[in-house]
């Protein structure tokens, strides 16, 4: 409890995040039944959320992409939403499991991908992650970081070839790529498993060595992202330092060059697997605190919500403002295995912000976002002394207070 009382203080997140009912039951109450209660909740509410904003008629979609890295039960998620909203009897189904964090994007690619063989269609595409089936109940520290910043969430996004859509489509795919670091090394491989701890718990277990693989999973991303948005001045210079070094050796003192991506994408919407995570790739792709925001209060309001933060942040853009037609969108996502994937995406139109139905999951929050998050901020429980405590014990996530 002291080792995980202590990342939640330097998690980032805030005090809204959410578990699902289960884990606050005592005892807790971590069973299939509760679990598919949990996904049915977050899928559900997503997708009548976004079929009521569209207009779109269920029957009208054509492929169904559903994402859930770690729980996969029988039937699938996809025949879940084919089930529930009555979709029609030739519509393609994939569901995708164990691929981490990135599999949102790997979703996307997947669905451009099918939208380029299926004419005057629709493909739904929900990313979620259970948490019920998967908060870890042993003492070995790697695992017990998952604990602290994993929550509830989900996110479903429509994509269509149908030409009259694009009169009122906000995006416009422009790239998706892809890379997957597992053949590079076993460290790769290996930095993010699920197993089982010396007790028989079962937890995903995170590798001291993950932001070290993380790093060269981007580096080999944006090498083949960079030549397709970057400006030519940006990809000469890259060029330049890639053949300095090459000639004359690493000895020669000429350090990798890293292109300036601000000079072409607006707005960067990058995992939000952690505050450790999102220092290390602002420092390193030189961003501002204004390109980190939508990151940062993503992790802050809904914790890692896996694949679907980088929805989350996008939603940010827009209750925020910012989204100007013409503005380029980069989302970035890790994942295990080891993955990295880059979607980016172009506005087709001007999207309107401020509080509203148009927020979505931002609509309470908005208005007050964004906030100072302390690098420490310290957990006050009602059994400390200097509190005047009772003695009881309660949810740390409910007692943040910022300093």
């Amino acid at each position: 409890m002291a080792f995980q009382r202590r990342m939640m203080e330097r998690s980032g997140l805030g005090e809204a995040t959410h578990f699902p009912a289960s884990l606050f039951a005592l005892p807790v109450d971590m069973c299939l039944r509760t679990a598919r209660e949990e996904s049915e909740a977050v899928v559900f509410g997503a997708v009548d959320e976004l079929l009521a904003k569209t207009g779109v008629p269920p029957a009208d979609v054509g492929v169904v992409i559903v994402n859930s890295s770690l729980f996969s039960p029988t039937p699938s998620f996809t025949s879940l939403v084919v089930n529930r909203y009555r979709l029609r009897h030739d519509v393609v189904t994939h569901n995708l499991s164990g691929m981490g964090c990135s599999a949102g994007i790997i979703a996307i690619d997947l669905a451009k991908h099918l939208l380029q063989v299926h004419a005057e269609t629709y493909a739904l595409v929900v990313s979620t992650e259970n948490i019920t089936l998967n908060a870890y109940m042993g003492n070995y520290r790697p695992m017990l970081v998952t604990n602290t910043l994993f929550r509830m969430g989900g996110a479903a996004v429509l994509l269509s070839n149908r030409r009259a859509e694009r009169r009122r489509a906000k995006y416009q795919l422009m790239h998706t790529v892809r890379t997957h670091r597992g053949g590079a090394s076993d460290r790769s491989y290996a930095c993010v498993t699920q197993e089982e701890d010396g007790a028989g718990n079962v937890g995903v277990s995170l590798s001291k060595e993950l932001m070290s693989v993380a790093g060269d999973a981007l580096r080999t991303n944006i090498t083949t992202l960079g030549p397709l948005v970057l400006p030519l001045s940006e990809q000469l210079r890259f060029l330049a330092t890639v053949v300095l070094r090459r000639v004359f050796g690493q000895a020669a003192g000429v350090k990798p060059y890293l292109p300036d991506f601000t000079a072409a994408l607006d707005h960067f919407c990058i995992h939000a697997g952690g505050r450790g995570v999102l220092d290390e790739l602002e420092r390193s792709l030189k961003l501002s605190a204004w390109h980190m925001e939508p990151s940062r209060m993503t992790l802050y309001r809904f914790g890692n919500t896996s694949s679907s933060s980088l929805w989350y942040e996008l939603s940010y853009c827009e209750a925020k403002g910012r989204i100007r037609r013409g503005d380029r969108v980069w989302q970035i996502a890790f994942g295990s295995g080891f993955k990295c994937n880059s979607a980016v995406w172009k506005a087709l139109r001007t999207v309107d912000g401020g509080a509203g139905r148009d927020a979505g999951a931002w609509a309470q929050d908005i208005d007050a976002l964004p906030v100072h998050v302390p690098k420490v901020v310290p957990i006050v429980d009602d059994d400390d002394g200097a509190n005047g405590g009772d003695g009881d014990r309660h949810d740390a996530a409910s007692h943040v207070r910022p300093e």
